[in-house]
């Protein structure tokens, strides 16, 4: 009888104990990352949180009941860090809904698809519970692409119809008809707006008519990738610099510059894969690329190493064998963890077939790659230091889209405190993205955009 009822109050201190374990989770830190794309929501804690969701549709809104902690003022901040420019989320309601649950409501704007799921720790993170709110339309970045381009374009002038001409031009040097007789003038046609018109240079028939020809205007695409981003700071220099944030801001001066060239009478756009602070994985920055049918891949790095030595940019072109060197592996390797710190859900059913893509790579692909980079690293080497005199290879991930020449800048090392503080200044950084559009431009001196379909 003794030893059973130590048996029973050593499985109730057993019981309380595991209660108490958890109830006594800290919430390091709780994070709210807003973009077009997607809302996303993190708790961080010491121990791994589990939690429980459902989504009610009307009005839309995630429910999530997180067990074995207790309302504390960490859990509270995430209702201020919605802000209103936050596409997706209105707001965040958290409560105590029972002994050890506390109740988060995740009120929406717009129907959203949710994805809740936990990453175990890696870098400089601990656990986190991580909430991602997936709108369920979403602009299509190529058509606002067109509509930014059709914007810019001058009125267009009314079409002339060369026949009407002709007949006009007959007209004049005929003799004035007689009182008695009627002159119709030709049928007006509609003006056209979106055309222009080129005549034909040879003519048919005694009534001189032309043959017209609809010319299209050529829309170049850039796709600008700032590294990392959100939950992934990139390497951190020794003065705190998060490489995530000089890289955007690198990225937003190319795109200044792309946006006011053209290239042989045809306009040029930028597309950003992120335009602010957010993570976006590896195989939706190829996919985000190949939509918008992107002409080239530019993604934008600050390079780190171990020592505080190593200076100068690089550019890495992808490799189907092994790397050029064992830097660029050990670069590639580096980069390809990025979707570990920044936070991908493997769970997803999708994940894996879009990461297919990442075996489509073509040896075209790779040549036109070497070509883009060698042209950038001509133009880098005049403004500042070059780590390497010649366009390295490796299999990093991000520049594995098979129809799109892809490269990757390494800025500078940010490790270095010299070249930490080049990358924070705007001189260097204006000269930096100069060198960079001189790039772009050389190579498509000599290797002029094939002809697409797209028009505007």
């Amino acid at each position: 009888m003794k030893r059973r009822s130590l048996l029973k109050s050593g499985t109730l201190l057993l019981l309380l104990g595991e209660y108490e374990l958890a109830s006594g989770a800290t919430i390091v830190a709780v994070r709210v990352w807003p973009s077009p794309d997607y809302s996303r929501v993190t708790i961080e804690s010491d121990t791994e949180l589990k939690a429980k969701q459902f989504f009610v549709a009307n009005p839309p809104r995630l429910v999530v009941d997180i067990d074995g902690i207790t309302l504390n003022p960490a859990l509270k901040e995430l209702v201020a860090k919605v802000g209103p420019a936050d596409p997706t989320i209105q707001g965040i309601r958290v409560g105590q809904f029972s002994p050890g649950v506390v109740r988060l409501v995740v009120d929406l704007k717009q129907p959203s698809t949710p994805q809740v799921f936990t990453l175990t720790p890696v870098a400089a993170y601990k656990y986190r519970l991580v909430f991602d709110l997936y709108p369920t339309k979403v602009a299509d970045p190529l058509e606002a692409l067109i509509a930014e381009r059709l914007k810019d374009m001058p009125a267009a002038k009314p079409a002339v119809d060369p026949l009407e001409e002709l007949i006009a031009q007959k007209a004049q040097k005929a003799p004035s008809p007689a009182p008695t007789e009627e002159v119709k003038p030709a049928p007006e046609k509609p003006p056209v707006a979106t055309q222009s018109i080129a005549v034909d240079a040879h003519s048919t028939g005694a009534t001189g008519q032309k043959y017209l020809q609809e010319k299209t205007d050529r829309l170049i695409i850039i796709a600008i990738d700032p590294g990392h981003g959100g939950e992934d700071p990139g390497a951190i220099g020794p003065g705190g610099t998060f490489e995530k944030d000089v890289v955007l801001k690198l990225a937003h001066r190319l795109r200044e510059r792309i946006n006011a060239s053209s290239i042989k009478g045809n306009t040029m756009r930028a597309y950003m894969t992120r335009d602010a602070d957010f993570f976006v994985p590896l195989h939706v920055r190829v996919q985000k690329a190949q939509h918008v049918q992107a002409d080239l891949f530019v993604s934008i790095h600050a390079d780190a190493f171990f020592t505080p030595h190593p200076q100068g940019a690089s550019i890495f072109a992808l490799s189907q064998g092994g790397a050029s060197s064992s830097a660029a592996r050990w670069m590639a390797e580096k980069e390809n963890k990025a979707d570990l710190v920044g936070g991908l859900n493997i769970k997803a059913k999708d994940a894996q077939v879009k990461r297919a893509l990442f075996d489509m790579s073509t040896t075209a692909q790779i040549n036109d790659s070497l070509k883009l980079g060698g042209a950038m690293l001509g133009e880098i080497g005049r403004v500042g230091k070059l780590h390497k005199g010649k366009v390295e290879q490796a299999s990093f991930a991000v520049l594995k889209a098979p129809d799109i020449p892809s490269v990757l800048v390494e800025a500078a090392f940010i490790s270095n405190p010299e070249e930490e503080a080049k990358l924070n200044s705007d001189a260097y950084q204006e000269q930096l993205a100069s060198a960079l559009m001189r790039g772009i431009e050389g190579y498509f001196s000599k290797n002029p955009p094939l002809a697409r379909n797209r028009t505007v």
